[in-house]
């Protein structure tokens, strides 16, 4: 980044996390004006795609899609593209319809509809349909996307910031992170298996990165807490991995599939090539491994 009188860096709690924006080398007002509405893209994907407001896409989707045709917002609807898309790529692997089972283990809030239910839905249930319209045709689906909605968020943030003119700048939301403009980015990977370590520091530019493990709070404990992928074929949290890091074009992709590294990294190995993606994966026994596409060495 430029010199601190050329740059400007706010950060708000959004997500679920806290949303860095930074930016350099424009005029200080231009500057200020851009990073606001970058923040504003954020507020949006947040009003629409949370699963814990009952007034959002997500909330309505999942109290009326199953008995009626439910129009939605267009970011909601390309995010949902995305997610199907990937489950048939996936063959299910990256499944949104995971909500019911994160609910019975307590990483989402339970209503009580899921004591009501006889049976659990997947995605091939959802159908997208014209005017940015969804229908549940299975009553046993309920959606949350927690593992692809922050980084959509990251990438409309960028978006942003370029159409303001910003020439340089990065957007980070918890670590799902995105980068533009000349000048490369030097980036701290946490160690999953000891948060309080760094494992390396890679160098991102013009790219993304998105990194997934377990739960981390420094304010409660130095460890780190369990896994909250679920498998969806256990409908349980996934155990392969001790954490993954993707790098690739888009935030989105990146978070997206973190997910599928971290439920059978095998599998993601295809998903990755066609994404022009890398990972950086780290086994229960913290052997650090990357794939093909990595791109940059790994610093200690």
């Amino acid at each position: 980044m430029a010199a601190e009188s050329d740059s400007l860096r706010r950060a708000r709690p959004l997500l679920g996390t806290f949303v860095e924006i930074a930016v350099a080398g424009a005029p200080r007002a231009a500057m200020e004006v851009a990073v606001e509405a970058a923040f504003g893209a954020i507020e949006k994907v947040h009003r629409l795609m949370s699963f814990h407001d009952s007034a959002s896409d997500i909330g309505r989707l999942n109290r009326e899609a199953a008995a009626r045709a439910v129009a939605i917002d267009a970011w909601t609807f390309e995010v949902l593209e995305m997610a199907a898309d990937l489950h048939r790529r996936s063959n299910g692997l990256f499944d949104i319809a995971v909500a019911p089972a994160l609910q019975r283990l307590g990483l989402l809030p339970d209503d009580g509809e899921n004591r009501r239910r006889s049976a659990i839905g997947t995605a091939d249930g959802i159908d997208l349909l014209a005017r940015s319209r969804v229908r549940f045709c299975d009553p046993g689906i309920r959606i949350d996307l927690g593992g692809i909605a922050k980084g959509f968020a990251v990438d409309r943030a960028v978006e942003t910031l370029r159409r303001a003119g910003m020439p340089q700048g990065f957007v980070n939301a918890g670590g799902d992170l995105a980068t533009f403009g000349a000048m490369p980015m030097s980036v701290d990977l946490r160690n999953p298996r000891d948060p309080g370590r760094i494992l390396c520091r890679i160098e991102i530019k013009d790219e993304a990165l998105a990194s997934t493990g377990g739960g981390f709070d420094p304010f409660h404990s130095p460890d780190a807490a369990g896994c909250a992928i679920v498998d969806p074929r256990s409908q349980r949290p996934t155990r392969r991995l001790a954490g993954a890091t993707v790098r690739a074009p888009s935030c989105m992709i990146a978070d997206a599939l973190t997910k599928l590294v971290m439920i059978d990294p095998q599998s993601a190995i295809a998903l990755l090539k066609q994404e022009r993606a890398g990972a950086l994966i780290v086994s229960g026994d913290g052997e650090v491994s990357v794939t093909r596409e990595w791109d940059g060495a790994l610093a200690a």
